[in-house]
C-alpha cells in the first residue's frame, strides 16, 4: 500500500486531506501545492512527498528532507480574511501538529513560538506558511509541515538541536498515521480559528503548550536584542514579553526571533 493509500484509509475528515497529491520526490511540497492552488485546487488539498530536494523553513533556512524518514506535507487553505491575519495560521497549525504527533505516537511535545515543535529541548518539526496575494487579498495560503519521524541520526551540526519522534520514543512510527492525525487536528483547529479569524478561542491551549512561557527569553530584533520573560500569546498571536523594567512588549512573528537564554528553547 502506498503512503497516499495509507493516509486515505486513516483519514476521518470532511475536507482536510480529502484530495491527496503524492510525489515520490519533489523540490518542495509548498511549491507544488502553490502550483496546484493557482490552478484551482480545493481547500484542504494535501501534497505529500517521500523526499524533497529543496525543502525550506522560515527565513530561507534549508530543511533536510531525506527519503523515508520524514513527513513532508503541505495543505492548501483559502482563508476569507485580511492578509494581516494569515500569520496566525502558523500558530494554529502548530497546535494541530502537536496534537497529531501525540495521538499517533504518544509523544508529548511543546511549541516554540511561533512555528516549531520541540521535544526535550530539540526540534522535531517546523512549519512554514506562505500566502499568495491577488488584488490585495489572500488568494490562497499554503501551510508546509516537516516532521522528523523516523530519522535515526542527524548531521553533527544539528545533532544538539534536532531530534525525531523515533529518537524520542524509541520506536518507529507510521508516517501515514501522523499525517492523518495532523489533518484531523488541523481541520478542527482551523474551523475554530475562522469563527473569529483570531486566536481568542485557541490562545489558552496554545499557551499551555508554549515552551517559553514563564521563562526568560532573548528577543533578537533588527535594532538590537533585549531580554524579558515570556508570558504567552495574545489573541493576534503576538508573543507577550515583559522586559526587565516591567514594560510589556508584543513581539510580532516575522519581525524578530525568540530563543531561550539558556539553550535552544
Amino acid at each position: 500500500m502506498t503512503l497516499k493509500e495509507e493516509i486515505s484509509c486513516l483519514l476521518d475528515t470532511c475536507w482536510a486531506g480529502r484530495e491527496i497529491v503524492y510525489e515520490e520526490r519533489t523540490g518542495s511540497t509548498n511549491d507544488r501545492a502553490g502550483e496546484l492552488a493557482r490552478r484551482g485546487a480545493l481547500e484542504g488539498t494535501l501534497v505529500i512527498a517521500d523526499a524533497q530536494d529543496a525543502g525550506r523553513g522560515r527565513r530561507g533556512r534549508i530543511w533536510i528532507s531525506p527519503p523515508g524518514a520524514g513527513l513532508f506535507m503541505s495543505v492548501i487553505l483559502r482563508p476569507d480574511t485580511e492578509p494581516s491575519r494569515i500569520s496566525m495560521v502558523t500558530l494554529a497549525a502548530a497546535m494541530a501538529v502537536r496534537e497529531g504527533i501525540r495521538k499517533a505516537s504518544g509523544l508529548e511535545t511543546l511549541i516554540k513560538w511561533p512555528n516549531d515543535i520541540v521535544a526535550h529541548g530539540k526540534k522535531i518539526c517546523g512549519i512554514l506558511t506562505e500566502m499568495h496575494m491577488e488584488k490585495g487579498a489572500a488568494a490562497y495560503v499554503v501551510t508546509g509541515i516537516g516532521v522528523n519521524v523516523n530519522a535515526e541520526t542527524f548531521p553533527a551540526a544539528l545533532s544538539e538541536r534536532a531530534s525525531s519522534v523515533y529518537l524520542e520514543t524509541g520506536r518507529k512510527v507510521s508516517r501515514a498515521e501522523i499525517a492523518a492525525a495532523v489533518c484531523g487536528e488541523l481541520e478542527d483547529v482551523y474551523e475554530i480559528f475562522r469563527r473569529t479569524w483570531d486566536l481568542s478561542e485557541l490562545r489558552d491551549q496554545y499557551n499551555n503548550w508554549l515552551v517559553s512561557r514563564g521563562r526568560r527569553v532573548r528577543v533578537l530584533a533588527s535594532k538590537g536584542s533585549w531580554e524579558g520573560e515570556a508570558e504567552g500569546i495574545d489573541r493576534m498571536g503576538r508573543l507577550l514579553v515583559r522586559r526587565t523594567d516591567g514594560k510589556l512588549e508584543r513581539v510580532v512573528s516575522g519581525e524578530v526571533s525568540v530563543r531561550g537564554v539558556y539553550g535552544y528553547v
